[in-house]
């Protein structure tokens, strides 16, 4: 396949913005061949939403749940959700409305 005949793959990481979450660095995922794109919901219901459209969609979904070991006082916490890499087009579906985190 030549490159302009390459799809337009991404990944979207859809995380809570209610929640304050502290980031690390993640050099290696930093570094890999398809656009990543941070995008904000605003609590677990919008969450739960998007993560039920991309399935609906047939896309690659991910629910991470956190423990609440560090965070969330020990309390697990549903906190983001990865969809993709997939064709950008589709993911945008369903997260094109989202800000970026």
């Amino acid at each position: 396949m030549e490159e302009s005949e390459a799809p337009n793959i991404k990944q979207v990481i859809v995380m809570r913005h209610d929640l304050k979450i502290r980031r690390s660095n993640a050099q290696a995922w930093i570094t890999g061949s398809f656009a990543k794109v941070c995008v904000r919901c605003n609590g677990e219901e919008e969450l739960m939403a998007i993560n039920d459209k991309a399935i609906e969609l047939g896309l690659e979904v991910h629910l991470i749940t956190d423990s609440g070991r560090t965070e969330f006082h020990g309390q697990p916490t549903r906190t983001c959700l990865a969809i993709g890499p997939d064709d950008a087009s589709t993911i945008d579906q369903v997260t094109g409305h989202l800000e970026l985190l």
